[in-house]
């Protein structure tokens, strides 16, 4: 049995979007179940699209995310080089497009940019007009071919397919797909500049690199064709089609950049979890047998069927992103949350209070780590608050009734020498039972008035322990203020 290869071979244009990190985690995946290699490929060909630091981001995005591949420009397996532009360079992609002239397969094409606008348009599926060549070069003479070329015109070279019949081929997850021959534009191979497309590029590629596999989104589901009559033009075998589904938004769309999540490094920038992100995205369009939704790299590898991938658009439900985040940071041990809370503790507790009992704190309660700036922030300062925040209908407190128990007991606080959270609770709970009054009739007021928040990671003695006597009691009187008012 041949020996599983896989390919990622992204375009070094910006941050990675979520689409090419699946595609990147479903190659890995597919090749690491079956103990096959994940190779790594720069497809920079097209120039104009080219951003610097891209490629950085490329690598920097496959290390966060654990997906390691075997061969690349950095590991040389013996099939590079692994950058299309260096490819190029040895002329590589022009030997090939000519073997494909010298069959017939493939032809010259000397058209200018307005014989080429007068050519008739046709409506693609993604709405976008495409222009039909007329084969107008195809007809050319060979002499004709030598003389524009001696002259030096400007020439791309096109892939001469048939007019007549039908082209099938078999995609796992789709099946098997026929599109009338009538319907493959002659597509350009080398472009102008002398540039490989990237649809020839890729084939070649993928050949050369032993490519047994290739996994890619559903929007080269038409270009597929093409690449087939390509492979039997040289005579090379067909590698295995994995197209993936469309992600969407909530909304239904497909997901940009507009929505503020579409690639890598923007949910890291939010706060979430490399681990948890990988996680998701495994999810975003494939299902595992069992009914769990939580599993490491390394569970994944070994359950991975890219049989379960659906043909359904997969929303990008970003609540759930954010669930699934949560239960990660949940899971972590309390040293690796330290570390990576520190920056938020750091930025919204002043000195002196304990960071280490806080961050315990608010562990369970968060889903990414900017939550934490909305939990803690009272420490440093009480926020202006309503009153009405000590109205709670299942404590049965009313703002009278809150006035009435800070006052009875700020005296008692005031004498109160032992302000751990034990001794505390103690005196707040010997308190409501002296006066007959359930728990929270008295720790819902006093809460609000330390915190100034509805929401709070701890209980109002917790917070008072943190706080110490002499900031406690400011805020408690503070609250008898306002109550007053």
């Amino acid at each position: 049995m041949t020996k599983i290869r896989t390919r990622f071979a992204p375009s070094p244009t910006g941050r990675m979007h979520v689409g090419n990190l699946r595609t990147a985690l479903y190659a890995y995946l597919i090749a690491k179940h079956e103990g096959g290699d994940f190779l790594l490929r720069i497809e920079d060909t097209d120039q104009e699209r080219y951003v610097d630091g891209a490629v950085d981001i490329i690598y920097r995005t496959l290390a966060g995310t654990g997906l390691i591949h075997d061969e690349g420009p950095d590991k040389d397996g013996g099939v590079g080089p692994y950058v299309q532009s260096e490819r190029q360079a040895s002329g590589l992609y022009l030997e090939y497009a000519k073997k494909l002239i010298d069959k017939g397969e493939a032809y010259y094409c000397f058209c200018d940019k307005e014989r080429l606008a007068s050519l008739k348009t046709t409506m693609g599926e993604d709405g976008k007009e495409i222009t039909i060549y007329d084969k107008h070069c195809l007809h050319l003479s060979k002499e004709e071919v030598e003389a524009n070329l001696a002259a030096g015109k400007p020439y791309v070279i096109r892939q001469n397919n048939p007019t007549e019949g039908t082209t099938t081929f078999h995609d796992e997850i789709y099946g098997d797909i026929s599109v009338e021959n009538a319907e493959l534009d002659d597509m350009i191979l080398i472009k102008s500049d002398g540039y490989p497309t990237y649809n020839f590029a890729n084939v070649v590629d993928d050949h050369l690199m032993g490519i047994t596999h290739v996994v890619r989104g559903n929007e080269y589901l038409s270009s597929s064709p093409k690449y087939n009559r390509l492979y039997e033009a040289f005579g090379w075998d067909v590698p295995v089609y994995v197209h993936c589904p469309l992600i969407t938004d909530e909304e239904h769309k497909k997901l940009s950049k507009r929505s503020g999540h579409s690639s890598y490094e923007d949910l890291l920038e939010q706060g979430f979890l490399s681990e948890a992100v990988v996680n998701f995205v495994a999810l975003l369009g494939w299902s595992p047998e069992e009914e769990r939704e939580i599993y490491s790299l390394e569970e994944l590898v070994k359950i991975f069927d890219y049989r379960r991938i659906t043909k359904s658009p997969s929303v990008f439900d970003f609540t759930k992103l954010k669930w699934m985040n949560g239960e990660y940071i949940k899971a972590m041990d309390d040293e690796r949350f330290m570390e990576l809370a520190a920056p938020y503790l750091e930025k919204y507790l002043k000195l002196g209070l304990d960071r280490k009992k806080i961050a315990a704190m608010v562990k369970t309660r968060i889903e990414i780590f900017p939550d934490i700036e909305g939990l803690v922030d009272f420490f440093n300062a009480l926020p202006e608050y309503s009153t009405e925040m000590y109205v709670h209908k299942k404590m049965k407190t009313t703002q009278e009734s809150s006035l009435m128990v800070l006052k009875e007991l700020l005296p008692l606080l005031e004498a109160q020498e032992d302000y751990s959270n034990d001794a505390l609770y103690a005196l707040l709970q010997k308190y409501a039972a002296d006066h007959a009054y359930k728990n929270g009739y008295v720790l819902w007021p006093v809460r609000t008035a330390v915190s100034g928040k509805q929401m709070t990671p701890a209980g109002a003695t917790e917070i008072m322990e943190l706080l110490g006597k002499e900031e406690s009691l400011a805020r408690i009187r503070k609250a008898i203020e306002l109550l007053e008012g």
